[in-house]
């Protein structure tokens, strides 16, 4: 097994990471913003009122992605697997 080999195998692995949590974090991140948005134009500073629309959206996220991201992690794992006697040598 190669140095070039070892930093491929992690350079795939931090796409597919950052692959899944793209669409978590980007739910969270227009929540935030419109939560932030409606805090500035109401002047209520509360801090539940911030984090609970986050959780709710992480949650709809996790529910309308949460198929496709267990379908890529599973793909991952399985190259990874069934190519593994080639890696070894």
């Amino acid at each position: 097994m190669t140095q070039e080999f070892v930093i491929g195998i992690a350079q795939k692995a931090i796409l597919v990471t950052l692959k899944l949590a793209a669409p978590i974090l980007g739910f969270a991140l227009l929540t935030g913003i419109v939560v932030s948005l409606f805090q500035a134009m109401t002047q209520i500073q509360e801090l539940t009122l911030a984090l609970i629309p986050k959780i709710i959206a992480v949650v709809i996220a996790l529910i309308i992605f949460g198929p496709w991201m267990l379908r890529s992690i599973v793909e991952f794992t399985t190259e990874l697997f069934i190519n593994l006697p080639h890696y070894v040598m």
